[in-house]
């Protein structure tokens, strides 16, 4: 009995000892990483969307801003008709200081004049502006120039009828003489006068057009 209750003793620490006892790693294992001491690769996840959204893509760098993209869709074709030109660009806000002045000189010079007779006048205003010197280097410069255009009284421009196709024709017009968007026939002129009268100028005469007679 006793014997036999040591073997049984004996058996039992022997199965212990083989149940516990670790396991080897073997030379070309690599030893595990705790967890705290291991480094994950970073995985961009997209935010989940609801199931009637869509994703907001960002534009690519060379894509013009939405404003400028607009602007550009815009853009007169220089080969058309000058009457397309200008009912295109008709509106009652000229869009700058500078233009309102060359609109302006244009209005209150040309209103009754045909188009090409209107652009001829925004041409001499922008060709003086851009003289080099011999007149003020601005359209609001050029319209307020002592003695040169009638309807100019003291510092400030008159009021004009906003609403009125005129106007808005004069700011089309005034749009297109800044772009250099057509052709005028007047070319470089930079003085003109009405056909009425007689002022007996030492100039060499370009051009006219309408109820007008250029000269440079």
């Amino acid at each position: 009995m006793i014997i036999s209750l040591r073997s049984a003793l004996l058996f039992c620490a022997a199965l212990s000892a083989s149940s516990i006892a670790p396991a080897q790693a073997g030379p070309l294992e690599e030893p595990t990483l705790p967890v705290e001491s291991a480094t994950l690769p970073h995985v961009v996840v997209p935010e989940l969307l609801g199931q009637d959204a869509e994703p907001e893509l960002s534009a690519p760098a060379d894509v013009a801003p939405e404003s400028e993209i607009t602007e550009s869709a815009l853009a007169i074709d220089r080969g058309a008709d000058l009457a397309v030109k200008v009912a295109s660009l008709r509106d009652s806000d000229a869009g700058s200081r500078e233009l309102e002045c060359l609109a302006t000189g244009i209005y209150f010079e040309s209103k009754s004049e045909p188009l090409t007779g209107q652009l001829a006048v925004g041409k001499v205003i922008a060709n003086r502006a851009n003289s080099g010197g011999r007149f003020p280097s601005s359209y609001c410069g050029v319209l307020f120039q002592r003695g040169q255009f009638s309807f100019v009284r003291g510092h400030a421009l008159p009021s004009v009828p906003r609403a009125s196709r005129q106007w808005q024709t004069a700011v089309a017009l005034a749009k297109i003489v800044d772009q250099d968007l057509h052709a005028s026939p007047v070319g470089n002129a930079l003085f003109f006068h009405a056909r009425r009268v007689s002022p007996n100028w030492h100039l060499k005469r370009v051009a006219t057009v309408g109820n007008h007679v250029f000269y440079r």
